[in-house]
C-alpha cells in the first residue's frame, strides 16, 4: 500500500531503459492463439489464408465433420462478442465500492464496500441481493473478501489482524454480525510475541484466499508478511515473513494449492511451494516492476500470471524464468506518491534493466487505490484478454498477443477499483469508487429502465481524510 519512492532508495534513472514498443513471448503468444483462435478440426471451411474474421456460420458449418465446435471455436465467437455495451444498474451504494467477483460458477457475484456492507448477489435470480452483510470491526474499508469453494461461507479483510467468516447459505436475507448471523472472528495475530493482545490494529490484512480444499485461508498483510490460517485446528499454522514491504496480494497458482504467488510494494513478485514451506524462503523472485505491485491473477495453468503496478503497467510472467534471489538493485529513481500525485511522464516507458517478464500492457492508470487486473474467462474467451480497472474511470480491455488497447469501458464518475468478467457469458461488471455497481453486456435494450446515462453519473464525495488509501 506505501506509495512513497525516492531517489535515493535502489539505484538511478541511469539504470532503466526506454521501453516504448511491444512485445511478448512466442511460446505465451501460440499458446494464447491456440486457445482463443479456429481450430483446423472444424473443417474445410477455414482452412487457407484467413486474415478477414471468420463468420460464426462458417464455423458451425465446418463443425460437421466432428459434430461440435472445439473449446478454441466457442472462445473465437464469443471473442466477437465482447460485454461492450452499457452500462446497466445493479446496484448504488453511499460508500465505494472496494471489491467484487463473480463466484467460480457465476452463479453469485459479491461486492465489498467500504461503508461496512457486502452484497451477495444471485446471478440466476435477476440479480437479487442473497444476503447483505454488514460487517464487523471495520477499519477504514473492505479490502478483500472470498468465497470458500463450496461457496457456503464468505470471508472478508480489513485493516485489522482479525478476518471473519459468515456463512451466507442462511436464511434471511439481512446479516448483521453476531445478531442475525454469526461471524466468526480469526485472529491472526494470535500466538506471535511480536503483537500484544490489546493490539486491535497491529497490522493489517489486505488480501485473503480460501484453499482450494476449504481447510485454510492465505492472507497477505502490511507488515510484510503471509499468513496461513489452518480452520480445523482454528488457528495460524504459518507466518512467513514474505517481503520487504507490504504484501499487497496473495493468489495460488492452480487447483493443486501448492504453489502461491505474492506481490508486494517492494516491486517484486514470489512464488512460494507449499511443499518447501519448513526453509521460509520462496521458490523463486520475478522482477521488472519498478514500483509497488496491487494485484495478481493466475492463469491458472500453474506457470503463468499477471501483476499490476504502480509503474502504470500489468506484466505477463512465466514462473519458469524466476530466479532464486534478486541479486541487482531495483531502480526507483523517481520521488513520487501513488496516492496522491501524478506518475512521472518521463517514467512511464521506461523498462527495468533485468526486466524478466514476458510482456507489459500500458495506457490504463494505476494511482490512489490498489487497482486490480485479470485474465478473461478461459472458457468464453480462451483467456485471450486482460483486463483491469484504472483510476481515469474506465475498464481497459488489452489483447494479449497484440498488447492493444481492444476496448476502454467508461461512464463511471470516479476510479474503478475492480471489475470482474462472467466465467460463461458476454458480462462484465465494474465497481466503482463513486458507489456504483454496474454491469456491461455483449448486447441489451437501451431502453431498459435500469439503463444508465451521462446524467447518472456522480463524482465520488470527498471523504478522504486519513493518511493513507489502499
Amino acid at each position: 500500500m506505501r506509495g512513497r519512492r525516492r531517489s535515493c532508495r535502489g539505484g538511478s534513472s541511469s539504470q532503466l531503459v526506454p521501453d516504448d514498443s511491444f512485445s511478448i513471448d512466442e511460446e505465451i503468444s501460440h499458446l494464447t492463439k491456440l486457445s482463443s483462435e479456429p481450430s483446423h478440426s472444424t473443417g474445410p471451411f477455414i482452412q487457407g489464408n484467413h486474415k478477414k474474421p471468420l463468420s460464426s456460420f462458417k464455423l458451425l458449418a465446418g463443425r460437421e465433420g466432428t459434430g461440435r465446435l472445439s473449446l478454441a471455436d466457442r472462445a473465437y465467437v464469443m471473442g466477437r462478442h465482447l460485454p461492450l455495451k452499457g452500462p446497466w444498474f445493479l446496484d448504488c451504494m453511499d460508500s465505494e465500492a472496494y471489491v467484487s467477483r463473480f463466484s467460480d460458477d457465476g452463479s453469485l457475484f459479491v461486492a465489498g464496500f467500504r461503508g461496512s456492507h457486502i452484497r451477495i448477489y444471485d446471478v440466476q435470480k435477476g440479480w437479487k441481493v442473497q444476503k447483505d452483510i454488514i460487517a464487523r470491526s471495520l477499519r477504514w474499508t473492505i479490502t478483500d473478501t472470498s468465497l470458500s469453494p463450496d461457496q457456503h461461507y464468505l470471508a472478508y479483510a480489513s485493516l485489522t489482524p482479525i478476518v471473519h467468516v459468515v456463512n451466507v447459505q442462511t436464511g434471511g436475507t439481512e446479516s448483521y454480525a453476531n445478531v442475525t448471523d454469526v461471524h466468526e472472528g480469526l485472529d491472526f495475530s494470535h500466538g506471535f510475541s511480536d503483537y500484544s493482545d490489546d493490539d486491535d490494529y497491529s497490522f493489517g490484512i489486505f488480501s485473503i484466499k480460501f484453499s482450494m480444499d476449504g481447510r485454510e485461508i492465505v492472507a497477505g498483510t502490511n507488515n510484510d508478511s503471509i499468513y496461513i490460517y489452518d480452520l480445523l485446528a482454528n488457528k495460524v499454522s504459518l507466518r512467513l515473513v514474505a517481503h520487504t514491504a507490504d504484501v499487497n496480494v496473495v493468489t495460488f497458482a492452480d487447483e493443486t494449492g501448492n504453489i502461491i504467488f505474492s506481490g508486494s510494494d517492494d516491486s517484486l513478485c514470489k512464488v512460494w511451494d507449499r511443499r518447501c514451506f519448513a526453509r521460509e524462503k520462496p521458490a523463486g523472485v520475478l522482477a521488472g516492476h519498478l514500483d509497488g505491485i496491487t494485484f495478481i491473477d493466475s492463469r491458472g495453468d500453474g506457470r503463468y500470471f499477471i501483476s499490476n503496478g504502480k509503474d502504470q503497467a500489468i506484466k505477463l510472467w512465466d514462473i519458469r524464468k524466476m530466479s532464486s534471489s534478486v541479486k541487482f538493485s531495483i531502480p526507483r529513481a523517481y520521488d513520487w506518491d501513488y496516492r496522491w500525485m501524478v506518475y512521472p511522464s518521463e517514467a512511464r516507458y521506461m523498462k527495468h534493466p533485468h526486466d524478466q517478464s514476458l510482456a507489459t500492457f500500458r495506457g490504463h492508470s494505476v494511482l490512489r487505490t490498489l487497482i486490480r487486473c485479470y485474465f478473461s474467462p478461459a472458457q468464453s474467451t480462451g483467456q485471450r484478454y486482460i483486463y483491469t480497472g484504472s483510476s481515469d474511470k474506465c475498464v481497459y480491455i488489452y489483447d494479449i498477443v497484440s498488447g492493444e488497447i481492444v476496448a476502454k469501458l467508461g461512464w463511471h464518475g470516479s476510479i474503478i477499483r475492480d471489475c470482474s468478467w462472467h466465467p460463461h457469458h458476454p458480462t462484465l461488471v465494474s465497481s466503482s469508487w463513486d458507489g456504483y455497481v454496474v454491469r456491461w453486456e455483449a448486447s441489451g435494450d437501451d431502453a431498459d429502465p435500469s439503463s444508465l446515462k451521462a446524467k447518472n453519473q456522480r463524482r465520488h464525495p470527498e471523504r478522504y481524510r486519513m493518511s493513507f488509501e489502499l
